[in-house]
């Protein structure tokens, strides 16, 4: 197949969610017939609520500046799905995704044909496959995986990592993985292996002692973050964070974050706690210079990322109430005063009036669109979920006419904020590269932009 055809076939296996499977046979058996490509590196497995996808790009970008050969699987993709496969931060080429995602389709094809399988795989156990494979083929040393949901079952689940990490756990995907944090945080440790050392930068306490329950079922290490690590002289320069380190004794001070948010500290603290505990078993490549210069490095797209100077343009996924609560309090802590306009859209299963009680307030105007997915909410559903009104509401499905009529009504001081999914954001960053978006031209400003 090549790269538009391997599209096509991935199309055909139906959406992430609403073909999702909690199972493990099918990825295992996919796996042993490309004979077992995950087992040739060393993994880190990293899940949570919130913040699973900055952890692992500021581990995988740690290990890089160490020297390591290093993978990244993180999903979702923002405008292309190359973006889900990274080698030493470089996405995968259309011709390896195209080689690789045909090498796991005609495995699936024969298993098949033997009668070993008893259906297609979904379109993430696909995905998922072709990774290992590729990582495999480009000879990295490491990889990073960012579950997809859940743990448990989840198909990034089939590894013997090194070091497992689990981050913020919030109520998220309820459907599929439970109505309580301690339901939900069953599935998280679902990534715990016996003897496996667990990095822990979950604070709620009944989903905390879940995992220090599993945790102590399988002898596996526990690391929490809240108990162990020490942050001190945190200060803030425009929105990014410098601050001052200690783990276990050892201490690293002037450590450096460039993501915007304060919450980024937390989901820092989880990624270096992970890379020194890789160190200590044996990865000594792992020095110190290596982690604050490979936190400095660390990039995430789409959260709180910024597009745009004069207005300030920001981008952040915040599909639930844990992620909007955290982007409500940068907004607070950097931007009071500034007048903000929020761009905003949902998928259907979100927690929408919880989410609009922390972000709506805070906004001048509220446009309400409408990203180009099936399982995108008209503005007249998230209307009628709302908890509150804003001041000034327009409703216009389109994303880039929303974008316009924003951009249109802000002064260079003032703030755009699209929020509340990251299919909002991707429509946004493809509307840009199209040319059907514009940006106002660079102006200087007088007063820095965050």
């Amino acid at each position: 197949m090549n790269y538009e055809e391997c599209l096509a076939y991935l199309r055909s296996l139906g959406h992430e969610l609403r073909g999702v499977r909690f199972r493990l046979e099918t990825i295992i058996t996919i796996l042993a017939r490309l004979g077992d490509p995950h087992r040739r590196y060393g993994t880190a497995v990293i899940a949570g609520t919130n913040g699973k996808g900055s952890t692992s790009a500021v581990l995988a970008s740690i290990l890089q500046t160490a020297g390591y050969r290093t993978g990244l699987y993180t999903s979702p993709h923002l405008i292309r799905i190359n973006e889900r496969f990274r080698v030493n931060g470089r996405d995968i080429s259309d011709e390896d995704f195209a080689v690789a995602c045909t090498a796991a389709r005609e495995a699936v094809e024969a298993l098949l044909a033997e009668g070993k399988l008893e259906s297609r795989p979904s379109f993430f156990e696909l995905l998922t496959a072709t990774a290992f494979l590729h990582f495999a083929r480009a000879r990295v040393e490491f990889a990073v995986l960012e579950v997809g949901m859940g743990g448990r079952l989840d198909a990034t689940n089939v590894t013997e990592p090194r070091v497992a990490v689990i981050t913020h756990i919030d109520l998220d995907h309820q459907e599929f993985l439970g109505a309580t944090h301690a339901e939900i945080a069953g599935e998280k440790a679902g990534i715990i292996k016996p003897g496996c050392p667990v990095v822990s930068a979950c604070v709620h306490p009944a989903a905390a002692e879940v995992i220090r329950r599993r945790c102590a079922e399988l002898d596996a290490p526990l690391l929490e973050t809240s108990r162990l690590c020490q942050v001190s002289n945190v200060r803030s320069h425009q929105g990014r964070y410098h601050f001052d380190f200690a783990l276990n004794g050892d201490f690293f001070p002037e450590l450096y974050s460039p993501l915007l948010g304060r919450f980024q500290v937390e989901n820092a603290v989880a990624a270096l706690t992970a890379a020194w505990q890789l160190r200590r078993r044996g990865m000594d490549r792992i020095t110190r210079a290596a982690l604050l210069e490979g936190l400095r490095r660390a990039s995430w797209p789409g959260r709180l990322e910024t597009i745009c100077e004069s207005p300030l343009f920001l981008l952040d996924g915040a599909h639930n109430p844990a992620g909007a609560r955290e982007i409500a309090a940068f907004v607070r802590e950097n931007l009071a005063g500034r007048k903000l306009r929020l761009i905003y859209a949902s998928m259907r299963d979100k927690a929408i009036g919880e989410i609009s009680e922390a972000l709506w307030s805070l906004a001048e105007a509220v446009y309400l669109t409408q990203p180009d997915q099936p399982r995108a909410a008209p503005p007249e559903e998230i209307l009628a979920q709302a908890r509150v009104l804003p001041r000034t509401l327009i409703v216009e499905p389109r994303v880039t006419e929303a974008v316009t009529q924003a951009l249109a009504a802000s002064g260079p001081e003032d703030v755009l904020l699209a929020a509340g999914s990251l299919f909002l954001v991707g429509d946004i960053k493809k509307g840009l590269l199209s040319g059907v978006l514009r940006l106002p031209a660079a102006s200087p400003t007088r007063r820095p932009p965050y």
